[in-house]
């Protein structure tokens, strides 16, 4: 028998504008929830990074889109800071 190690980084506030986003989706939002926590941190953080309201609502909208495609976290990003 595995014991499954618990991680013990922090869970990151799902963001007002991202939330709303993925209510309006709900093939977004079923495999948002399907993802794991630290895949989350990541979608979560990779927006929060963002300097420009601008590319905050492409990454939103890119976020929505990636999660309906099938990519369980942000492409090309170093990752979630907080790990």
């Amino acid at each position: 028998m595995s014991k499954r190690v618990k991680s013990t980084a922090p869970v990151h506030d799902v963001p007002a504008d991202l939330r709303g986003a993925l209510a309006t989706s709900p093939a977004a939002r079923a495999a948002w929830e399907d993802i794991t926590p630290l895949a989350r941190n990541e979608w979560i953080c990779w927006i929060e990074s963002a300097k420009k309201a601008e590319t905050r609502g492409r990454r939103i909208e890119r976020t929505l889109e990636e999660l309906i495609g099938g990519k369980r976290r942000p492409c090309c990003w170093a990752g979630c800071i907080h790990r």
